[in-house]
């Protein structure tokens, strides 16, 4: 019985020390993405575009891209920008709508 105990603990450690490492690369590559979007290689910055669409609505991201598009020089990655903004508008505006639907 001693052995299984000490199995599971060292697999329950493990998984939680595999966690912590994802966690961290994940971070790492979000704020790589969030660099890119300025970079001066166009590919990367539609790279970063398509990451930043995958995210859920947040004013960080909204106010992140609206910086973007100002400082964009292409139309096609400053259009795909915008689109990402209205639909994180659409989905903010909907959570509003949803919360204060709760409290009424």
């Amino acid at each position: 019985m001693n052995r299984r105990v000490r199995a599971a603990a060292l697999t329950v450690f493990a998984a939680a020390a595999a966690g912590a490492v994802v966690a961290v690369i994940i971070q790492g590559q979000i704020s790589r993405h969030r660099r890119d979007l300025f970079s001066p290689r166009a590919f990367r910055r539609l790279a970063a575009l398509g990451h930043i669409g995958r995210e859920p609505a947040s004013v960080d991201y909204i106010r992140l891209l609206r910086d973007f598009i100002a400082w964009e020089p292409r139309k096609m990655l400053r259009e795909r920008a915008t689109a990402i903004v209205e639909r994180m508008l659409d989905d903010a505006e909907r959570l509003r709508v949803e919360a204060s639907a709760e409290t009424a």
